[in-house]
């Protein structure tokens, strides 16, 4: 008889509970496919009272998750707990160094942590899978280290978090703020009561992180991202974006050059009808320009109960079948020193809101200190006529240009006694 792989699972939140629920549906499917049944033999949560919809007492119960991550009841740890720092590092790193092989969807772990851990399971020739720490139930991973390892990757980006996805295509199709779609967001649970980390951008950070080192075989490297959240998308922005023939998406982008590798997360103008514009809702999408295999494009839930679950029981799966790759598609020791690229001109240019007092060389003057900056303007449209003594909307497209010259110049405006409010600036992705 085939021994079973026997699991210890450390977290029975949301994804937790999901793949109770999977292994509970589908045990002996999933047992014929992987070669072997899977099991769960330990848990460890916050709250042992807590009904989580299963009979917890088949299972051995661990007060902390480091004893479960050194049980020798366990071949498998799996880490369901989050965040960059305590319990989860200690307790993934003693059950790499106890002989026992990982799986986690913590993506906070890994961007800060992961290169070290990889080193780890691989000294100790154990896995540390992570499938489901990007974009949810997508394979994205997998398709990046194993389906791509003939292709050189030159740019991967994608919309990486749901919360922000849900928020602008909610103000895109019902025309409200960003204030009320967000309290409409943390009522459904796509958001959480602190939302900084997704509106922020951390937790797309985070997961482009981890993009670029399996896209790019260097080191995870989330320090050197630049990240712009949407908090400051407004309404307006939306439908200037729309009258473009554009929408806005929050982006995770990296891209490889010859001097070194670029990573940025930031709001978007996206041409409708291109790859990831109409990836609308909660769902995410992940594109990957390659030279042999070309563009590919990913999309699907990314995130929830069961889709993520379904990633994380992929990688149990693997391990079943005694499939050991290097976690990052290289060993560790090969992962390339990470190098930022130099700051460059922005291909797709900018799209920029104003709000000008109405009165004579305010439009004169934004166009010295953009001309002063270096910065071209494509094209300038007054939005709404202000009527006397009122503001008026300007927007603005500039053709391509630094980063640095756009925000020099609009530190200038602001200050320069012409506008009514901080002006606001989207990058164009022409894609």
């Amino acid at each position: 008889m085939v021994k079973s792989l026997k699991l210890g699972v450390a977290g029975l939140g949301t994804v937790g509970t999901g793949l109770l629920d999977l292994l509970a549906k589908h045990g002996p499917e999933i047992a014929r496919r992987a070669g072997r049944p899977i099991e769960v033999t330990g848990i460890c949560a916050r709250d042992r009272a807590k009904n989580r919809g299963h009979d917890l007492t088949r299972f051995a119960w661990f007060d902390e998750p480091q004893a479960l991550a050194q049980s020798d009841a366990i071949d498998v740890f799996v880490e369901l707990i989050g965040g960059d720092g305590e319990p989860a590092k200690s307790a993934v790193t003693t059950a790499l160094t106890s002989g026992k092989a990982v799986v986690t969807a913590n993506k906070a772990l890994l961007a800060h942590h992961g290169v070290a851990l990889a080193r780890l399971a691989e000294d100790k020739g154990v896995a540390l899978n992570f499938e489901a720490a990007v974009a949810g139930g997508i394979p994205i991973v997998k398709t990046m280290r194993e389906a791509l390892a003939g292709n050189q990757a030159t740019k991967v980006f994608g919309i990486l978090n749901g919360t922000c996805n849900y928020i602008l295509t909610k103000m895109a199709e019902e025309g409200r703020s960003f204030a009320d779609v967000l309290k409409e967001a943390q009522q459904l649970g796509y958001a959480e009561a602190d939302p900084t980390f997704d509106i922020g951008g951390f937790d797309t950070s985070h997961k482009l992180a981890i993009l670029a080192s399996l896209a790019f075989g260097a080191e995870v490297n989330v320090a050197e991202i630049d990240i712009e959240g949407i908090e400051a998308v407004t309404l307006a922005d939306i439908r200037n974006a729309n009258e473009m023939g554009f929408k806005v998406k929050l982006l995770g982008v990296a891209l490889a050059t010859a001097d070194g590798i670029e990573q940025r997360v930031h709001p978007t103008l996206v041409p409708k009808g291109s790859p990831v514009a109409d990836t609308d809702g909660v769902f995410n999408a992940v594109v990957v320009h390659s030279d042999f295999a070309g563009d590919l494009m990913l999309e699907g839930r990314g995130a929830g109960a069961h889709p993520t679950a379904s990633a994380v029981l992929s990688d149990i799966a693997d391990i079943a079948r005694g499939n050991l790759r290097p976690s990052f598609g290289l060993p560790a020791k090969d992962l390339r020193k990470y190098k930022s690229a130099p700051k460059r001109a922005h291909e797709g240019g900018y799209y920029v809101a104003l709000e000008l007092y109405d009165k004579p060389g305010a439009v004169a003057a934004i166009a010295r200190i953009l001309a002063d900056e270096k910065v071209s303007i494509e094209s300038i449209v007054q939005k709404a006529p202000a009527k006397e003594g009122a503001i008026a909307s300007f927007m603005l497209v500039t053709h391509k240009t630094l980063d640095s010259s756009m925000r020099h110049a609009l530190a200038r405006i602001e200050k320069d006694g012409h506008v009514a409010a901080k002006p606001r600036m989207i990058r164009i992705e022409r894609l």
